[in-house]
């Protein structure tokens, strides 16, 4: 294990919120008992002011950084900017990592048990809001007795939970770090989710979210897979596949996988299921194409006028998913309001997984910001 990794780490769960009294969500339907799956990273100071939490995105979890087990291979999904000396240095900070609510990694989603019939939610379960998750997240930091963030972070979905954050409860966080995100899903990014749930709801082992087990493998995998294509590059794609054929120096003349671009997409939807749910899939997306801030709270310029947090927003030169010109949006309501933000655009050829692989070039830059901030 790294000299500079956080080691081993236990995950905690806290459960707030019962049948009688239960947690109101944006929908006006009710959800509790609910379950909140966590990770803590580094040691509070005296008065918890030094609480960074961290937000994942659609397929990550509360597992961050370190490892479960002596044996674990995997760390935890970002781990590279999480540890002593890191980004996120747990010499200095306290980070937090939760799983969402509608999430199947703990947290009280649709494969948990219903409290009224003893069975898994499946589609009984309701459908959650970026809001709702952040407002979860909130009852987390309560218990943990967080009454002021010293930072925030997410990338893609996660800075969704991050603008949510300092858009609802702004005196709760002194900063904020924006990766790879947008003020909304466009029209293209709902469209990519809307092939992903038909694939899934298409799947004859759907039996309309009743599936016992694995349930509709193949629906998931085809979303994963088209999913995986908006977080890459063009750029990537053709530098690392091109046109090259998997094992063969001529053409099949049949449908089997050729082309190297076919076998890796493979590979990833079939990894995929291993360790996701397909309800959770369709739960998750649904959250990502209901955000939207100035649905929410007005105009940019308008909402951005509520933010209290110093901001940094992060974008990737060849990200098409969440482009620059949407980050830029931000920064202008944040800039039209006065407010003090930062704003990088760093050239990459990663496309919108940049901000998972490039970490080294993240790390200068997250590292300087949370500096200014001590300042």
């Amino acid at each position: 294990m790294e000299s500079n990794s956080v080691g081993l780490v236990t995950p905690r769960t806290f459960t707030f919120g019962s049948v009688e009294e239960p947690m109101v969500l944006e929908s006006g339907r009710t959800l509790g008992p609910v379950d909140i799956v966590y990770e803590t990273y580094g040691e509070p100071n005296a008065d918890r002011s030094n609480a960074i939490l961290i937000c994942h995105a659609l397929s990550g979890d509360h597992h961050a950084a370190g490892h479960h087990d002596p044996h674990d291979r995997r760390s935890g999904w970002w781990d590279n900017m999480i540890g002593p000396g890191k980004g996120f240095d747990t010499n200095r900070y306290w980070v937090i990592c939760s799983n969402i609510i509608g999430g199947c990694k703990g947290s009280t989603g649709p494969v948990s048990i219903h409290p009224a019939t003893g069975e898994p939610y499946r589609l009984a379960f309701p459908v959650v809001t970026i809001g709702d998750m952040v407002e979860a997240q909130k009852r987390l930091l309560d218990h943990l007795q967080v009454r002021r963030l010293y930072s925030m972070a997410g990338g893609s979905m996660g800075g969704f939970q991050v603008l949510e954050w300092a858009l609802r409860y702004p005196e709760r966080v002194r900063s904020a770090i924006c990766i790879a995100s947008a003020a909304r899903l466009s029209a293209q990014a709902i469209a990519f989710n809307t092939v992903g749930r038909s694939a899934i709801t298409r799947d004859p082992e759907w039996h309309a979210g009743g599936y016992e087990g694995r349930g509709p493998e193949q629906g998931l995998a085809t979303a994963r897979m088209v999913g995986h294509i908006t977080y890459l590059s063009e750029i990537l794609l053709d530098a690392k596949f091109g046109r090259r054929l998997q094992s063969a120096d001529r053409f099949c003349y049949n449908f089997t996988n050729e082309f190297a671009i076919e076998s890796y997409l493979n590979y990833k939807g079939s990894a995929f299921t291993e360790r996701f749910d397909a309800n959770s899939y369709l739960y998750i997306t649904k959250a990502m194409d209901y955000f939207d801030i100035s649905r929410s709270y007005g105009p940019l310029k308008q909402a951005f006028a509520r933010v209290a947090a110093r901001c940094l927003f992060v974008s990737y030169s060849s990200d098409w998913l969440f482009p620059t010109s949407q980050t830029k949006e931000m920064v202008r309501a944040m800039l039209c309001n006065s407010k003090p933000v930062s704003f990088i655009e760093v050239d990459s050829p990663y496309g919108h997984d940049a901000f998972l692989v490039e970490e080294e070039k993240l790390t200068r830059i997250v590292s300087g910001f949370l500096e200014g901030v001590a300042r």
